[in-house]
């Protein structure tokens, strides 16, 4: 940890005398690395309680995305419900973005105090938002100020179960599974906002031009109770996850699992000015967050993206649900891959983001049919919509290994945190736009090509390296 921000007993190293690099090595070049003598073989030894971890983490991570995507695929139920605007169905959206404002606290949280207590304290968190979004009232305008105060401290939680990723996966696992466990620990999150697009509209009717008018005040009632029922479940969970957390959640492993993991890192004031003096993260770092970012805010609005090409609430719930689940798929499976072929992140970059170019353009030509004439059915944008979600998030755990690579020994969690911060600004400011534009969305749909092409420019002019994966595979034999 960071030697101006850790307390003496963190700051000693994990592994004792002669195991592991010399002192400073992981402050050199490769060349000055080669010409060191070889150590003796470090420790490497993994615990089988990595999976638990792992686990805990990564659901937690699903109950957040759940929680966070929650009125999005059921907005038409929610304004009938409870009186939500436009504006109100943005805001709640973009809570999720405001909660990374405080990010960089909650990174020297987790640089100081370790995983365990800013785990705990994200739980808590989404307890709190979940159980407040559940109080009964019967007076809307205090409901409706209940629900986006829940949905804010639930988007708290967001930094940690965005973050730490790369942190557990450091801390708890091997060289050869790391990219593996960051893609499970990282990709869980979006797993949890897809399987709200699954829930919401099953469990709640959709009061729109695609159903049967419900406007009767029995009707609305029983909406209400619907959604209602889904917020109880929700809180429930949390709950559960809370107390397991609780229970057992070890901040590290009795012995660390590679070098890297043991070796120490840069303070956080000297991460900062690493990462802000490196051009070569700024270019990869803007390479994620642009993209990634119109994506996220494009996909917590797909409903209302949908509705005036008349698909129902129930298909752009589908839709959004196999485009991220395929995104999971793919995306761990790729990190499996990357595990095994080492030194290849740069290259299954370029791959993915040349199909989400493709396939955003594809997704956009489409809903302008009128202009271009290309078939617009529930198959070419299930089709479309769900190439771009396999490719895009399935970039996201490549994208964090290769952050971590590239500017070690900058600690994971910072480096991560910066990245994921300003992705979530740039969806912000895409959603504070929608609020005021949110009649006319084909600007929106523009922005996924371009964002996706300029990112594919950024890939292919950065010149990647791999610092971490050297010392654990050449300064540890």
């Amino acid at each position: 940890m960071g030697a101006g921000w850790s307390s003496e007993e963190e700051r000693q190293p994990l592994l004792g005398p002669g195991l592991g690099p010399a002192p400073g090595a992981v402050w050199r070049s490769r060349e000055a690395a080669a010409a060191l003598p070889a150590a003796a073989p470090g420790p490497g030894r993994v615990y089988g309680r990595r999976w638990l971890v792992l686990l805990l983490f990564s659901l937690l991570g699903f109950a957040q995305g759940l929680v966070w995507n929650t009125w999005g695929p059921i907005q038409n139920s929610a304004r009938q419900a409870y009186g939500f605007s436009s504006w109100d169905i943005a805001l709640l959206v973009l809570w999720g973005p405001i909660g990374f404002l405080p990010c960089f606290a909650f990174m020297w949280l987790l640089d100081k105090r370790g995983l365990r207590i800013t785990v705990l304290l994200t739980s808590f968190l989404m307890v709190l938002g979940t159980g407040l979004r559940c109080i009964p009232v019967s007076d809307l305008m205090l409901k409706r100020r209940l629900i986006h105060g829940g949905q804010l401290l639930n988007g708290l939680a967001g930094p940690t179960v965005m973050n730490a990723a790369p942190f557990l996966s450091t801390t708890w696992f091997s060289a050869d599974e790391r990219a593996t466990a960051t893609a499970i620990a990282s990709m869980l999150s979006y797993l949890g906002g897809a399987c709200a697009f699954l829930v919401g509209p099953l469990v709640v009717p959709a009061p729109n031009g695609t159903s049967p008018l419900l406007a009767s005040e029995t009707s609305r009632t029983h909406i209400k109770d619907l959604i209602e029922t889904v917020l109880y479940a929700e809180f429930g969970v949390v709950c559960l996850l809370f107390s397991a957390t609780l229970a057992y959640f070890p901040p590290r492993p009795p012995l660390p699992p590679s070098v890297a993991a043991a070796s120490q890192r840069l303070s956080y004031r000297r991460s900062f000015c690493r990462l802000l003096s490196n051009m070569r993260f700024l270019m990869i770092a803007l390479a994620y967050a642009i993209p990634l970012g119109v994506f996220a805010g494009w996909s917590g609005v797909l409903d209302l993206i949908l509705t005036p090409v008349h698909v129902s609430q129930v298909d752009a719930g589908w839709i959004g649900f196999w485009s991220i689940v395929g995104g999971c798929v793919v995306g761990i499976a790729m990190a499996r891959f990357a595990d095994f072929i080492r030194g290849m992140l740069k290259l299954i970059l370029l791959l993915l983001f040349s199909g989400a170019t493709l396939s955003s353009t594809w997704f956009t030509l489409t809903c302008l049919n009128s202009i271009t004439h290309l078939p617009l059915t529930t198959v070419t944008l299930y089709a479309s919509c769900i190439l771009l979600g396999v490719f895009l998030n399935s970039s996201i755990p490549i994208f964090f290994e290769l952050f971590v690579e590239t500017v070690y020994p900058v600690p994971e969690g910072i480096t991560c945190g910066v990245v994921t911060f300003l992705s979530n600004m740039f969806m912000g400011v895409l959603l504070f736009f929608l609020t005021f534009y949110h009649t006319e969305l084909s600007w929106f749909n523009w922005c996924l090509p371009g964002s996706c092409l300029l990112s594919l420019l950024l890939i292919l002019c950065f010149r990647e390296s791999y610092d971490r994966l050297y010392l654990d595979v050449v300064v540890s034999v």
